[in-house]
């Protein structure tokens, strides 16, 4: 599909935009330092804290099952069955409660030092990096090959690899703190992990399917190369992403009224539109630079970011106004705080989202909601450091 010209780089100079950094600093920092304070005085616990006998792997592997398979009443002895949207209660989250845990930790205590410049915060955040991704008795296997497997079925999927979305925020506050608190071998070895995951993502069988995923699970795969390429100096990866977000991802995924069509055949439609717009939105931040800003782009027919945050804005603002089905669990517990509110309000020069943003719920309690709400600091997205 044929794309609009470039406009210069502006979209982070406007007077709106120029005061992002300012605006997410006042409004976070007490939620900041509480949660930090908090945070600072727990011990990273990594996957090899929680076992599972239902892992086909080892104690170093992630392992999750899929969310949405349930036992098959019509095959009892056979593989579970797909009721999208219904998770069950009955699978495994050990492993993925530990990285939402560090996902929520790290970058707490990371946005805590930038604020503070209190090296308390910064030296734990740096514990966290190394229990997960440099010791050898706590780290991770740098892939994802036994995520959201099926009962009886495939034991490791493609769709799986989303679960890792909750280490985009991780790697965004290494790429901030790392210099000041790992020594030159830990980081290192921070990158090496980072650098061969890469890898995986984009080689593997699993990682080449989830990057061609039509929907969110495409978009979400884009989001975690993009900030693991920006940790490890991947600058060639990020020039890719440019392309693919402007000639696959807003093209195939984004309707002419700025909705996305495959979220919204969902049975979570609302739910799916928000935590899609969020991470595009993330996608744009993450790899928008002078002369090259996203935010800015459009498709020949008017598509782009701000015309889906067009779209969800007045849903988001009011929810009785959704025009579409209701989810079927969870919709009460939204909207919370959307990046998208914020990061296109400040790149779209629309003020209303910027205080729709201020005034939601920035640390939802709704394991669901968590699950799908992967940028919690977002100063960490504009740090002038």
């Amino acid at each position: 599909m044929a794309v609009a010209g470039q406009v210069a780089f502006g979209a982070h100079e406007s007077s709106v935009a120029g005061s992002g950094y300012d605006l997410v600093a006042r409004t976070d920092r007490e939620r900041i330092l509480k949660a930090a304070e908090e945070y600072v005085n727990l011990e990273p616990q990594t996957l090899t804290f929680f076992r599972s006998d239902r892992s086909p792997g080892g104690s170093h592997d992630f392992f999750s099952q899929a969310d949405y398979f349930w036992p098959d009443p019509k095959n009892p002895g056979g593989p579970y069955r797909e009721r999208d949207g219904q998770s069950n209660p009955d699978n495994f989250t050990g492993h993925r409660k530990a990285m939402i845990a560090l996902s929520v930790q790290m970058p707490a205590l990371t946005a805590a030092w930038l604020l503070t410049r209190n090296r308390r915060y910064g030296e734990k955040a740096a514990g966290h990096l190394r229990a997960w991704f440099v010791t050898p008795a706590t780290r991770m296997n740098p892939n994802l090959e036994f995520a959201q497997g099926v009962v009886r079925g495939a034991m490791g999927r493609s769709w799986g690899i989303i679960d890792t979305l909750h280490l985009v925020e991780v790697a965004r506050a290494a790429s901030i703190m790392r210099g000041a608190f790992l020594s030159p071998e830990d980081e290192s070895a921070l990158k090496g992990w980072f650098r061969d995951y890469l890898q995986w993502l984009m080689t593997s069988k699993k990682g080449m399917a989830e990057r061609d995923a039509a929907n969110n699970h495409g978009t979400c795969w884009a989001l975690q190369v993009a900030e693991f390429a920006k940790l490890i100096g991947a600058e060639d990866t990020r020039d890719d992403l440019r392309e693919r977000y402007k000639r696959v991802l807003l093209p195939n995924q984004m309707g002419q009224d700025g909705g996305f069509p495959l979220e919204l055949k969902r049975t979570k439609p609302y739910s799916y539109s928000i935590f899609n717009l969020d991470v595009m939105a993330g996608l744009c931040q993450s790899l928008s630079r002078r002369g090259d800003d996203l935010f800015r782009f459009s498709l020949s027919d008017g598509r782009g970011i701000c015309k889906g945050a067009a779209f969800l804005y007045p849903y988001l603002k009011d929810k009785g106004k959704w025009a579409y089905t209701k989810d079927v669990e969870h919709f009460d517990a939204l909207p919370v705080r959307s990046p998208s509110l914020l990061f296109c309000g400040l790149a779209c020069d629309r003020q209303e989202y910027l205080t729709l943003w201020t005034r939601l719920d920035p640390d939802p309690k709704d394991t669901e909601i968590v699950r799908n709400y992967p940028i919690r600091q977002p100063l960490l997205w504009m740090s002038r450091d």
